[in-house]
């Protein structure tokens, strides 16, 4: 699939590079260097001339983009709002097993 459209990317192993994540996301050059920056998202490599981002650094950024764009929220702070929501989600599946689990033992 490619860059079109806001989808995601999917190659071989899902990495895109630098340039592509701001197409991929429709943000600037400097703004993904911000998010890597603050935590955001992650890139693999020492330098962003070789970056890479995955699946999951390319969700995260459209999640940060939407939520300081809705919510108001800072780059700062994004960081930390996104890695509050994805441990709220790991609980809420953790609790969905737990639940199954305790209920085939009636």
């Amino acid at each position: 699939m490619d860059p079109i459209d806001g989808e995601l990317v999917e190659r071989d192993h899902s990495d895109i590079s630098l340039q592509q994540l701001c197409v991929v996301c429709g943000m600037h050059l400097e703004l993904a260097i911000e998010l890597v920056s603050y935590g955001v998202i992650t890139a693999q490599g020492e330098r962003q001339e070789i970056w890479r981002f995955d699946l999951v650094a390319q969700e995260r950024s459209r999640k940060a983009l939407r939520m300081h764009r809705d919510l108001g929220i800072d780059w700062a702070g994004l960081a930390l709002a996104l890695d509050l929501l994805e441990e709220v989600e790991r609980l809420k599946l953790r609790i969905a097993l737990l639940e199954r689990a305790a209920g085939g033992l009636r």
